[in-house]
């Protein structure tokens, strides 16, 4: 019996990259390109690739391998920033559930670069992280969905996972979890509770076009307006990043163009807020007994400036993304794909206007 079990365990180190190209017909730096997930390959190809490694078993003996000296499993976060307090949050979620399930956790920032995000996902990879976790808003381009798709098939492939994280799914056939905000509900509900005051001129801070969470908020806030049908008006829609010094540039520069043509403003999110907020006092005008204002996110300085705004589960998103990826991957099957509620924390920022 030791004899047999020794055989097969010979016969699995036998199995090599040579021979996985070997019966998938393509070269070995094909092979290699494809596992690490930075070659560009046509569908067939990549199929007859990852059909070698499973009949062969290659790279799950590889990952077995490479782990057996390490006392310690991992849990992979890449995100924008650590000082922005959204991601400090998720990231404080993930770091809790993972050390709950034994692991550590490796964290990297991008800074927004799509490139460098790509770039850290395959570097999470080598780490052979159990899963990798991508949070937050991103250009969703079709290059984007391409390169990161195969990231998500060469994370599978050594039994790993890839997480979007407050982020849409990359498509039916990819292996990724997804764990999503309710960006349109929530700004829904905030721009509605503008609209029950009787506020009719709403203006949103905030649009950028091609970013997720920006356009997903901004369809809430305009699915709220066809709803109590009102027009679609793009002049009230002002574009900037989703950051605290763009709200107040936003804000500035509206205001000094010159009429005050809205009684409230809905920000994509509470930077925004807080930013467009001292704008308005350096202008001599007060929320909300002059301009009402909802923001999005429930964190600093929301609470400073005592505004309604929409509560996101940063913490928890952060748990059920570490907790469904090591699930999946003891489970397999298909990815689950989880949308977290939103809900409105009503505070004194919103001033009803009398008829």
């Amino acid at each position: 019996m030791a004899r047999r079990a020794n055989e097969a365990s010979e016969g699995r180190r036998r199995s090599t990259i040579r021979e996985v190209a070997d019966r998938a017909g393509v070269s070995v730096a094909t092979v290699s390109r494809i596992l690490t997930g930075s070659y560009p390959a046509a569908p067939s190809t990549r199929a007859r690739v990852m059909r070698a490694v499973k009949e062969l078993d290659y790279v799950a003996n590889a990952h077995a391998r490479a782990l057996a000296g390490s006392p310690s499993k991992s849990i992979a976060i890449v995100l924008n920033s650590v000082i922005s307090p959204h991601y400090a949050h998720v990231a404080q979620g993930v770091e809790a559930q993972a050390a709950a399930e034994g692991r550590l956790c490796l964290i990297g920032t991008t800074g927004g670069d799509p490139e460098r995000e790509l770039a850290m996902v395959k570097f999470m990879r080598e780490q052979h992280a159990e899963a990798v976790i991508l949070v937050g808003n991103v250009v969703a381009d079709e290059k984007y969905r391409q390169r990161m798709s195969q990231y998500a098939h060469a994370l599978a492939a050594i039994g790993s996972r890839l997480v979007l994280c407050g982020r849409p799914p990359l498509g039916a056939d990819v292996p990724a979890v997804v764990v999503e905000y309710d960006h349109a509900g929530g700004a829904f509900a905030a721009t509605s509770h503008l609209l029950s005051a009787g506020h009719r001129r709403i203006l949103c801070l905030g649009h950028r076009a091609g970013y997720t969470t920006a356009e997903g908020r901004l369809a809430g806030y305009r699915r709220a307006l066809a709803a109590h049908r009102l027009p679609h008006d793009p002049a009230l829609e002002v574009e900037g990043t989703m950051e605290w010094h763009e709200g107040y540039r936003m804000m500035t520069e509206r205001l000094a163009a010159g009429a005050r043509d809205f009684t409230a403003v809905f920000a994509i999110n509470d930077l925004i807020a807080g930013g467009a907020h001292r704008a308005l006092v350096e202008h001599g005008l007060r929320v909300p007994d002059d301009v009402s204002m909802v923001g999005f996110d429930d964190l600093p300085p929301s609470l400073d400036l005592n505004l309604t705004t929409v509560h996101l589960p940063h913490e928890e998103v952060g748990r059920t993304a570490v907790r469904l990826a090591l699930e999946h991957e003891a489970r397999g099957g298909t990815p689950p794909h989880v949308i977290l509620g939103t809900h409105l924390v009503v505070r004194d920022s919103v001033r009803p206007i009398l008829r």
